[in-house]
């Protein structure tokens, strides 16, 4: 009797020993290790979902891959357009142990409270795609060269308003007021539009602002800069697809021909749009790419590198050089959708034709 209850010990001892090494190793509900959680989590906060697409469609989905593909522990929300959950959801994600944040700023003021925030706790910050110019800044800025999208702008629409002839009427119709890189986008094609207007070759119409960039505000604001000018609107720098959306809504009810219109991160719809000749150019930005260069900043970063490691790059935010990992922006227009977004599997045919669009797409696609 004595020798079976050893063995049953032996078997209890056996059976809690596979018990926990089963624990030891199963994966957390989002498909990383215990072991990715004890080195801390990196959280995403998006800004909204309504002034571009990109942000649920485009950044949410290459940056879940990345850190999927790292193995490490993340979470990625969207503040909806509100700085104060955005500021909330700051304060979870401390709370929860994240080491890093992804922050797109809904405005620099309260991007700036988020990072002091962030800093206190010790956790490292990543200004994606927006650069917070208010306090000290983040740890690390990744995005596009922001002025450089606007020159690709004005370096395909120079030529064709030129072509014109006379002078032609041109409006600037620009991002949210408070998101630093409206202003930057506006520097890259006012460096073209202001000497053309000084030197009397273009005549400026209008110049605002959009806030928040919110799409219904720029059809109202077009519109209303359209009917002021009875009509004779020849070119819009818009400073994205969505203000570019509502100016072609503007000219379509006003049963107008289409104007010159740039745009900017190659959405279905601006590609539609540029496909149907509704809008001339939009701005490719690689984002796919910006999503992988910020996620592997953000694990490398999480795991104890340095932000002055990451990138021999540094820009100013008004108080402290942050460094920068910049990325090309590509204009595209319909000579070249083929080979650029298509090529890039940024975006496919059967999203792009449909519908009334698919008479412009090609037919051996």
């Amino acid at each position: 009797m004595k020798r079976i209850r050893g063995i049953r010990v032996v078997l209890l001892l056996l059976v809690f020993a596979l018990v926990a090494a089963a624990c030891s190793s199963s994966d957390e509900p989002d498909g990383t290790t215990e072991a990715a959680a004890e080195e801390g989590s990196i959280w995403v906060l998006l800004p909204d979902s309504s002034t571009s697409a990109r942000w649920e469609t485009d950044d949410r989905k290459f940056l879940d891959e990345a850190f999927t593909a790292a193995g490490v522990d993340f979470n990625i929300v969207n503040a909806n357009g509100d700085s104060a959950t955005q500021q909330t959801q700051a304060e979870n994600a401390i709370a929860a142990g994240a080491k890093v944040l992804l922050l797109v700023n809904l405005d620099s003021g309260s991007g700036a409270a988020i990072i002091a925030q962030a800093h206190e706790a010790g956790v490292k910050v990543i200004d994606y795609d927006r650069l917070t110019v208010e306090g000290p800044g983040a740890d690390v800025y990744v995005s596009f060269d922001n002025v450089k999208v606007g020159e690709t702008m004005a370096s395909v629409l120079e030529p064709v308003i030129d072509a014109l002839g006379g002078t032609p009427n041109v409006v600037m119709l620009n991002g949210g007021p408070t998101d630093n890189n409206a202003t930057l986008f506006r520097d890259g094609y006012a460096a073209t539009v202001e000497p053309k207007v000084a030197a009397g070759d273009w005549n400026l119409v209008d110049d605002q602002a959009v806030p928040d960039w919110d799409n219904q505000q720029a059809l109202t604001i077009f519109e209303q800069i359209y009917t002021a000018a009875g009509g004779e609107v020849d070119a819009v720098f818009a400073a994205n697809d969505g203000l570019a959306g509502a100016v072609v809504s503007a000219i379509k009810s006003a049963g107008a021909d289409p104007i010159i219109v740039s745009g900017q991160d190659a959405t279905v719809g601006g590609i539609q749009n540029v496909l149907a000749g509704l809008q001339t150019m939009t701005v490719y930005k690689a984002v796919k790419a910006e999503a992988e260069a910020a996620a592997d900043a953000a694990v490398k970063l999480l795991r104890g590198e340095e932000a002055s490691s990451l990138t021999s790059v540094t820009l100013n935010n008004g108080t402290n050089d942050i460094p920068f990992i910049a990325l090309e922006p590509v204009g595209v227009t319909a000579d070249n959708v083929a080979d650029t977004v298509i090529a890039d599997g940024f975006r496919t045919w059967d999203e792009i034709c449909v519908g009334d669009f698919e008479q412009y797409c090609p037919a051996d696609r």
